[in-house]
């Protein structure tokens, strides 16, 4: 660990690294940033680590997709890619600090956003949880991006263990923006077109509307090898069927899905005369994905030959649609503050498989299905209140109070009966392939409430030294209630030296669909002989069922943490800074997704799972107590060239590293209790994530010319498999992009993302199922897609 941070440190040292901050000079505005209810002139005066990547510094990557933006802006968060993995192909898991998915909290202008419906089931990083799906909000509408890198449960309640990203929409209450990108990659696929506009209106003296529309379409890559396997059946006389030297073996698709993706965005605020003021947000997105899963060679017995003579690649092709609504009123009663607000926001995930079969209903069977839908809404009553005191030293005392109440509801609709039943034809498996559809066993509408009280403190006690408190209590109608508080401080020791310290308690409740989620699927286990993956029906069982209850699975509670951090922070000319932050997370009864029980482990299993169509089992469950420990390193500086323009640069650097303290799993029947949280979910939850990555950016500023140059590392990671654990090495990419201002509203940008074409380490032989998983399907930080370049025009005014 210290190794890689002083080399990146003599790097960043050696590059001389500039300032990113926006913030320079005397006479900025302050803003309100997460973590703190006082406005501060830069990121730095916080008493907690925030970053803040403006829209600019978004747009600069030249990436189309907000999460993935994201993670080459801040690289305390990670995005990694994935294939074949049923719904995850279309809404990937991220994460902050290497930490779950779920374990961060997404507010949107300071206001809670509710989270995808889908369950990442796969092989994953975060399996078995879900998160909000930042690419619902398009990147348009985006005019900050602030990420809080600290425990904030005392502060904005369940989820936000690991940090809370704020995505700030956009305000402007005049002119606006037209931009389009095209790009594709090195390869000749992925072709990307996105198309984007924002527009501000100002309808009075005091109120605005702000719109964003975004249109974004994107064609599918595929890095997969070449299936060198039997195709087809062996003729009478024992010979191969001629059409194995024509048929196609590049058969199938492992790269990114192909998507449409629409949204649009409202932020609009009315001032009153009552010194208060209306505000109101929100939007609406829909898109729809295809992407592949096994291929079904034509003599698998799950095809069938009359329908599908050379075999068939079953596609995902699910459809997300996204919307959210938040209204409230500022106003002033006395010398309190008040925010009033109710939001709603919803998200379904409708499975459809295409170009697939039901075998067992033989060549009547559809081809096509509709799988079933899961959706997910949330329901948000908030009331805050805020007001100064007098307090000692002659400073002021900030007290913020408020109250807060929450319907989370989760519900999962049946596919058509065709895409889950089982037929009768020559013994062939049923349901459609690819992706079983939800059985009518499988349907589910329950809902939960919590009420949530809280109370702050911030006070700047002296010119050097500021301190915060928060305690707060939240009540779940499932499983009871929870307290979390914190404490943060920060002292000048100079005008450029500060230190800082947090300590805080925090929790996550058991989402929705972790109480609710109930499926067979079909997932697919390697032959130890002949690595052939044999399918298997794996039943994931919830807390309402009688499964669960049977086996003794005790139900879920919440996840709790306590959490330290340590930093320093040091201010100079010419934007220069540096901040160091290092932290601990203790996490205790962290919920898993656990591995699966057989029928075949015990005759009293397989009599509880007779009538369930599932040949294993498996549940969410409280399991693990883990500890992760990081620092993350931020350094900007800014240089006046002369004659030569302007350069500034910064170099971000983050470690992070997962412990498992103790396994605590149920005691179940026949001492099976090892099976439930096996070593490929040690190695999920503890060396998937890269425990080094870093980021070293460049922007030299000349007259009419803007270049943008990013060293981005992603540090060496673990994949583990059923037979052994696979150690991936580090990569370096590199992007660079030149803007140049045709006139004062047009400019044209010219960019490449992954200039050097880099990879990630390809799969060993013995294990990439017969050449055709060249790279790992899952986890994979940057993609496998290689080059790709692009053309942006945009027109503001």
């Amino acid at each position: 660990m210290y190794k890689s941070l002083v080399s990146l440190a003599v790097i960043a040292s050696i590059s001389a690294p500039v300032a990113i901050a926006a913030e320079e000079g005397e006479n900025l505005e302050r803003i309100q940033v997460i973590g703190s209810r006082i406005a501060l002139r830069t990121a730095t005066d916080s008493a907690t680590p925030v970053d803040i990547i403006t829209s600019e510094q978004l747009e600069a990557t030249g990436i189309t997709e907000t999460a993935k933006a994201l993670q080459f802006a801040a690289p305390s968060y990670s995005f990694p890619f994935s294939s074949i993995t049923d719904g995850s192909d279309a809404v990937r898991p991220a994460s902050l600090r290497g930490m779950s998915p779920d374990h961060t909290l997404v507010l949107v202008n300071g206001k809670r956003r509710h989270g995808s419906a889908l369950v990442h089931l796969a092989g994953t990083l975060g399996k078995g949880s879900s998160n909000v799906d930042l690419n619902a909000i398009p990147m348009t509408s985006i005019k900050r991006i602030e990420i809080l890198r600290d425990g904030a449960s005392a502060l904005y309640g369940s989820d936000a263990i690991a940090g809370v990203i704020n995505v700030v929409l956009k305000d402007s209450d005049e002119g606006g923006s037209i931009a389009a990108q095209v790009g594709q990659t090195y390869e000749g696929d992925g072709e990307q077109v996105r198309l984007g506009i924002n527009q501000g209106f100002s309808f009075s003296q005091d109120g605005f509307v702000n719109v964003s529309l975004e249109a974004h379409q994107k064609n599918s890559t595929n890095r997969a090898g070449f299936d060198s396997r039997q195709q087809y059946p062996t003729l009478a006389d024992g010979s191969l069927d001629p059409r194995e030297a024509t048929f196609d073996r590049k058969n199938h698709h492992v790269g990114d899905s192909d998507y449409d993706n629409y949204g649009l965005f409202v932020n609009a605020e009315q001032g009153l005369d009552t010194k208060g003021k209306l505000y109101a947000f929100g939007g609406i997105s829909k898109r729809s994905s295809t992407s592949g899963a096994f291929y079904r060679r034509a003599l698998d017995s799950r095809n069938v030959i009359e329908v599908y003579p050379d075999g068939f690649l079953p596609q995902i092709s699910p459809e997300i649609i996204d919307y959210s609504l938040v209204t409230g009123y500022e106003f002033e009663l006395g010398q309190w503050e008040i925010d009033s607000s109710v939001g709603f926001g919803s998200n379904s995930f409708e499975y459809n498989v295409e170009n697939s079969i039901n075998a067992s209903l033989g060549p009547n069977s559809p081809t096509s299905f509709d799988a079933g839908t899961l959706s997910t809404s949330e329901l948000n009553l908030n009331l805050d209140a805020s007001t100064y005191y007098d307090f000692a030293n002659d400073s002021d005392l900030l007290v913020a109070m408020g109250i807060t109440w929450r319907e989370s509801g989760y519900q999962i609709e049946a596919g058509q009966e065709e895409s889950y039943i089982q037929g009768d034809y020559q013994d062939k498996s049923g349901g459609s392939q690819g992706f079983g559809g939800f059985t009518k066993e499988s349907e589910v509408d329950e809902d939960r409430t919590n009420l949530g009280l809280y109370i702050e403190f911030e006070n700047q006690l002296t010119d050097n030294f500021y301190w915060a408190a928060a305690v707060r209590y939240e009540d779940y109608s499932d499983f009871g209630g929870n307290t979390s508080w914190k404490l943060s401080g920060r002292y000048e020791l100079t005008d450029r030296v500060a230190l800082r310290l947090t300590t805080d308690t925090g929790f996550r409740a058991p989402s929705v669909q972790q109480l609710y989620f109930t499926n067979v699927s079909t997932f697919f286990d390697p032959d130890p002989v002949t690595g052939e993956f044999i399918p298997r029906e794996s039943g994931t069982f919830n807390q309402l069922s009688p499964v669960r209850a049977e086996l003794g699975i005790p139900d879920l509670k919440a996840e709790v943490s306590h959490s330290y951090s340590a930093g320093i922070v040091y201010t100079g000319d010419n934007g220069f800074a540096v901040t160091l932050d290092a932290y601990e997370i203790n996490v205790d009864d962290r919920i898993i997704l656990s591995g699966s029980i057989d029928k075949e482990s015990s005759p009293a299993i397989a009599a509880i799972l007779e009538g369930t169509n599932a040949d294993s089992a498996r549940f969410f469950m409280n399991a693990v107590d883990t500890k992760t420990q990081g620092v993350d390193l931020v350094i900007t500086q800014g240089f006046d060239l002369g004659e030569y323009g302007d350069l500034k640069a910064n170099l971000a650097y983050s470690y992070k590293e997962t412990e498992i303290e103790s396994i605590s799993l149920p005691s179940i029947l026949n001492g099976l209790e090892d099976e439930l949280f096996d070593n490929i979910e040690v190695v999920r939850m503890t060396e998937a994530n890269p425990k080094n990555t870093a980021n070293i950016g460049f922007t030299h500023q000349y007259d009419d010319f803007t270049t943008n140059l990013r060293f981005s590392y992603f540090g060496e990671y673990t994949v583990g498999y059923s037979s052994s654990e696979v150690e991936y090495g580090a990569r370096w990419t590199t992007d660079l992009s030149t803007r140049y201002r045709a006139t004062d509203n047009l400019s044209v940008t010219l960019g490449v993302q992954n200039l050097f074409d880099t990879y990630p380490e390809k799969r060993p032989e013995d294990n990439n199922f017969n050449g055709i998983f060249v790279y790992p399907l899952t986890n994979t930080p940057f993609g496998f897609n290689g080059g790709y370049y692009y053309l942006d025009l945009r027109y503001t005014y």
